[in-house]
């Protein structure tokens, strides 16, 4: 059990809160004695016990709104106000029947991919669903900022600010990548201040902004934001969902079924999600009415334009799907079909030398072309005169931008390009 915080103050004359509205009743039932003034603890003010795990007293509206959203602001110049987002209490699903009690962060977790966990944040984004403290969606959560992470990450709870980081894991914020959350949780008044948002990817090179999905009034939204918050951005922490896997490994809507689910006389449900994520890969022009279960001459052409994009040949690029081109639709980081008429096949890349070529000390032309590659996709910074012939840090550096922006960590991002580096950077 969280041991609960006391806070020694005087409730606020003109706040409209039901907090604020109880400290005031309870002053004035205190015995009054000569000066008119309460004569409870030397009569100076009420002492009120704020819990740090349970329902979260909060202003509403009015003049409380306004005094919690000026506090701790940026200046003028910043223009983006601290959030107004008091939050709810711990609780189950709300509707859809007996949803049973709520998720506890040592039980065994839901697995969800990164794909999975932007997806659900999306359409919270696209259906513009209003802030509300009080107030449930369609799908049973919360429509507050925990209740907004509670939902993407999929714990079937609703959830708040002290207990979300129960179910992640502890990052640093250069290992952020998409699905994980930004929490700052205000352990003196868990209502004023405390947000929490999801990652969704950096908006540039030297990872100062990142875009942010988060429910705040008026409605969910994604916007470009600056690391970590317009406000207590220090105070920020980055977790790590605990059941999040890789696109390949979260179940059966991600897993390669299997390519006798495709091709001629193929009709079943992976045929139509099939076209529906080569359709988000830029094959809408193939599909005169959507995608469907049964296999079509649309869906052999699509697959094969997606193939082609990402480089391949041959039987590589028959047109119908295996493992590989699976993963890459499902997991959202292949290239894009190409629009009609800029040419299917892209050209192709140099060969890559492979991974001693980039070294300390080592030469060659592999590495200014290298150089020049990371400057006209726009990961030059760390050069002072420019790539050239001989492997430097600034090359390394350099590169190591570029994988994080890929939303690659650790060995992945080391600085030191491998195949899937050098395709990406030629594509």
């Amino acid at each position: 059990m969280t041991v609960p915080v006391f806070e020694e103050y005087e409730p606020d004359a003109d706040c409209g809160c039901p907090g604020c509205a109880q400290r005031r009743r309870t002053a004035a039932a205190l015995p009054v004695r000569r000066g008119g003034r309460p004569a409870a603890h030397g009569a100076r003010r009420a002492l009120v016990l704020v819990t740090a795990a349970g329902v979260v007293l909060s202003c509403g509206a009015g003049q409380a709104a306004a005094t919690a959203a000026g506090r701790d602001t940026r200046a003028a110049t910043e223009a983006d106000p601290q959030p107004v987002t008091p939050q709810g209490s711990v609780g189950p699903l709300n509707g859809g029947g007996a949803p049973g009690p709520p998720a506890q962060p040592g039980q065994a977790q839901l697995t969800t991919t990164r794909t999975e966990i932007i997806d659900r944040a999306k359409k919270w984004v696209t259906a513009k669903v209003p802030y509300d403290m009080e107030a449930y969606w369609s799908d049973g959560y919360r429509q507050d900022c925990s209740g907004f992470v509670s939902m993407a990450w999929n714990l079937g709870s609703n959830e708040w600010t002290g207990s979300l980081a129960g179910f992640g894991t502890k990052i640093a914020r250069a290992d952020l990548e998409p699905g994980d959350i930004l929490l700052f949780h205000n352990l003196a008044d868990p209502a004023v201040g405390s947000h929490v948002t999801v990652f969704g990817g950096w908006t540039d090179t030297t990872h100062s902004q990142y875009l942010a999905y988060e429910q705040t009034r008026p409605n969910a939204r994604k916007a470009t934001t600056p690391m970590a918050y317009w406000s207590n951005s220090s105070k920020y922490v980055a977790y790590r969902y605990k059941g999040v896997v890789s696109g390949a490994s979260a179940g059966s809507a991600t897993a390669f079924p299997g390519a006798a689910k495709f091709g001629a006389g193929a009709d079943n449900a992976h045929v139509t999600r099939l076209g529906e994520m080569l359709i988000a890969q830029g094959g809408k022009r193939f599909y005169s009415q959507g995608a469907g279960p049964r296999w079509s001459d649309a869906d052999k052409r699509a697959t094969q334009a997606f193939q082609l994009a990402q480089g391949w040949k041959g039987k590589e690029a028959d047109g119908v799907p295996g493992p590989h081109t699976w993963r890459l639709l499902v997991s959202g980081t292949g290239r894009k079909i190409p629009a009609a008429g800029t040419g299917g096949t892209p050209s192709a890349a140099p060969a890559y030398p492979g991974r001693s070529s980039f070294r300390p000390g080592g030469t060659g032309d592999h590495i200014r072309l290298l150089g020049t590659r990371l400057v006209k996709k726009g990961y030059g910074a760390h050069y002072v005169t420019g790539p050239g012939t001989r492997w430097t840090e600034a090359d390394r550096r350099n590169v190591e931008a570029f994988q994080r922006a890929q939303g690659w960590s650790g060995s992945a991002a080391d600085g030191y390009p491998g195949p899937e580096t050098w395709r990406r950077l030629f594509a």
